[in-house]
């Protein structure tokens, strides 16, 4: 029975695809913030799957000792993980600075998924053909100025209409730190891709005005189908053919790999934002202790770009 850690799986397609992974018999661990939502999920798995193994792990992915804390307990109860989804994430209307002094949507959506994959990877790179799996977005062709490391902890304010540029560059981060990892695990047994998973109406713009009343409406005109996204998470966890396969971007719009927006497309920029993520993130690291129990040739070029490192 392999195991799946998933983020964001208490809504949207974090949920759909944990529903999906129990279906084929994976054993889920869920992180969730919220209790009450962490409780339905489960519920739906079971009432889908009655055999299913979840587990529940609470974590604030705003705060990255808790993100520590986290990644730190699914690793000392599972010292073999077969794939780690990182899905969860975060477009907010204003800026919100987190108690450890970080602007919000860069916490969430980058840094927390940068250190819960740093602290789970003993336990991923003892598995044979485990797989990371980061939900990116092609918002992130649309990331403004880059200004590293400036970014990773800007908290100026912006108003809604700001706010996406600001979140293309959280994803575009996604997907440099996606590649750069896939090149930094090409001797281990883990691989890394990331994804594009459309357009979703499922918490479509939670935080925005009438967010409710127009996902009504783009469903009834099957608009969204969050299944789509969910499905692609799910194949590149599971899939056979994507076994081996690392460093690639992918979209549900076809099966070929996509080439990044730059600078993710630069495998020196890469390397920058990760050294400038590690330093900032060091106080919460611990020493990573990870030894490959079998060491794997290379792992093949994504189909359709050219290799990432």
């Amino acid at each position: 029975m392999p195991t799946v850690v998933i983020t964001g799986a208490t809504r949207g397609l974090g949920r759909i695809a944990a529903v999906e992974l129990a279906r084929r018999g994976a054993r889920l661990v869920l992180t969730a913030r919220n209790p009450s939502r962490a409780r339905d999920t489960v519920a739906e798995i079971r009432a889908t799957t009655p055999t299913a193994r979840v587990e529940v792990i609470p974590v604030d992915l705003s705060a990255m000792g808790d993100v520590a804390r986290a990644g730190a307990a699914i690793t000392a109860a599972h010292p073999s993980i077969d794939a780690l989804v990182n899905n969860a994430g975060l477009h907010a209307f204003r800026q919100r600075v987190t108690d450890d002094g970080l602007p919000e949507m860069m916490a969430v959506n980058y840094l927390a998924p940068w250190l819960l994959t740093h602290t789970l990877l003993p336990s991923l790179t003892r598995t044979p053909g485990s797989r990371v799996i980061s939900v990116a977005s092609e918002a992130s062709r649309r990331h403004g100025t880059l200004t590293l490391p400036h970014d990773l902890t800007d908290t100026t304010p912006f108003t809604a209409r700001e706010s996406s540029p600001v979140y293309g560059r959280s994803k575009l981060l996604d997907i440099m730190f996606s590649l750069e990892l896939a090149r930094r695990l090409r001797d281990t047994p883990t691989s890394a891709n990331c994804l594009d998973p459309g357009f979703n109406v499922t918490g479509l713009g939670r935080e925005l005005r009438g967010a409710a009343a127009l996902e009504r409406t783009l469903r009834a005109l099957r608009i969204g189908d969050p299944r789509r996204g969910a499905g692609l998470i799910v194949r590149l966890a599971t899939d056979p053919a994507f076994a081996g396969v690392s460093g690639g971007y992918y979209t549900v719009r076809h099966d070929r790999a996509l080439i990044p927006a730059a600078p993710a497309d630069d495998q020196d920029a890469r390397a920058r934002l990760w050294d400038q993520t590690e330093e900032l993130l060091r106080p919460h690291l611990r020493p990573s202790t990870a030894t490959p129990a079998n060491q794997a040739p290379p792992a093949r070029t994504p189909p359709g770009r050219r290799p990432s490192a």
